[in-house]
């Protein structure tokens, strides 16, 4: 198989042309280039609505081929990877139609808007054995995955508390315009499904699986405009989360996100606390973290910054020279290298629908706990 995919690549279908479709469009655009020894992707086919729009961005983009016919793009026989970048609640049936139709599926967090739906979506891959990647990219930081060796390596000691949070303004004005983001049916959970998620990716990463939690949720603007101005419309998601957790290690720890935290813009952050010392990382200054080490003299010690560069993989592949910033679209070449290279090798990628899916469980659970107002194990 690899031979096959070395001679003539991966055909890529691109469903939406939105924020995450152009990050997707960008990614296997760039990938050959940054990553060097991956396979070559082949932009065969962009599907958006109306035609028009699919026409412009495909020709934008660089794919050979437009449609507004999700389904035809599916079944096309030259493509072998369906990238999925639609609201959340087409995800479900648009993966589970490229799975029957034995594709590999790159789908956008969250795998869905329900448990059973993710559920059906993992089991549905596993059994058509087809190759799954879930757009969890910030887990792909070189600041992360070297945060993680670190962790591995036992330079912090044993991990025994994770304290997390998340927190965007983008819902946090009383007057912006109700829109599918605040509907269950559309978006499914709210802040935790946009960004909490990302959380649990990397508490996961470092701290390892959430055993159980206790939990609370908000929804802060009952309400909001409709944009036509005829009325207001019910808000049916969660504006804050927070969770207590206990890891499986035994560790503890909190996972907090909210979408309507003024002057915050993309404050994912953690603290990883160990019996030796502490790790620290906030999103919004992305190619940095910051390290504390029980060692040394008292009067010599404190936090140190570790920059991002060539020393941290695989930051070199986009440019040689420490201190010149990676930026939000650089994770999603390393991304979906990762997954081209798990289709030619036949291998399981990261995080993959199964991966996704505990991720999500967890999100669940926070909602769960905090409706019930029970602890829920996991």
């Amino acid at each position: 198989m690899k031979n096959n995919i070395d001679i003539k690549g991966i055909g890529i279908g691109l469903i939406g042309t939105g924020f995450m479709g152009k990050a997707h469009a960008l990614a296997f655009g760039a990938v050959k280039a940054v990553m060097g020894d991956v396979p070559t992707p082949r932009l065969e086919m962009l599907c958006d609505t109306p035609l028009e729009r699919a026409q412009n961005m495909a020709q934008q983009f660089n794919f050979a081929h437009a449609t507004d016919d999700w389904k035809a793009l599916v079944n096309n026989p030259r493509i072998d990877l369906v990238s999925i970048t639609t609201p959340n609640h087409l995800h479900h049936q648009m993966a589970l139609a490229a799975i029957a139709a034995g594709k590999h599926v790159y789908c956008e967090k969250p795998l869905s808007l329900t448990l059973n739906e993710a559920i059906e979506m993992a089991n549905a891959a596993k059994s058509a054995g087809v190759k799954t990647m879930v757009g969890y990219n910030y887990i792909k930081n070189p600041a992360f995955t070297h945060a993680q060796r670190l962790v591995e390596g036992g330079f912090i000691g044993d991990v025994v508390h994770f304290r997390g949070w998340v927190d965007e303004d983008y819902q946090a004005d009383p007057d912006l315009a109700w829109s599918w983001r605040a509907k269950l049916s559309e978006a499914g959970l709210g802040a935790l499904g946009d960004m909490g998620c990302h959380l649990v990716s990397m508490a996961w990463g470092l701290a390892g699986p959430i055993e159980s939690l206790i939990a609370d949720m908000q929804t802060i603007h009952k309400t909001r405009p409709l944009a036509d101005g005829s009325g207001r419309a019910n808000v049916e998601n969660e504006d804050t989360a927070t969770a207590l957790v206990r890891f499986s290690n035994g560790a503890h720890g909190s996972i907090s996100t909210s979408r309507s935290a003024w002057g915050r813009k993309n404050r994912l952050a953690f603290e990883v606390h160990g019996t030796k010392g502490m790790i620290c990382f906030d999103q919004e200054r992305m190619n940095e973290l910051q390290i504390y080490i029980n060692e040394g003299s008292v009067a010599e010690q404190g936090f140190k910054t570790i920059l991002s560069g060539p020393a941290h993989f695989p930051f070199g592949a986009f440019v040689p020279a420490p201190g010149h910033q990676l930026g939000f679209n650089e994770l999603k070449p390393i991304e979906a290298a990762a997954f081209l290279t798990s289709i030619a090798a036949g291998q399981a990628a990261h995080p993959d629908f199964a991966d996704a899916l505990e991720f999500e469980k967890v999100i669940h659970a926070i909602a769960n706990a905090a409706r019930t107002q029970t602890r829920i194990e996991i």
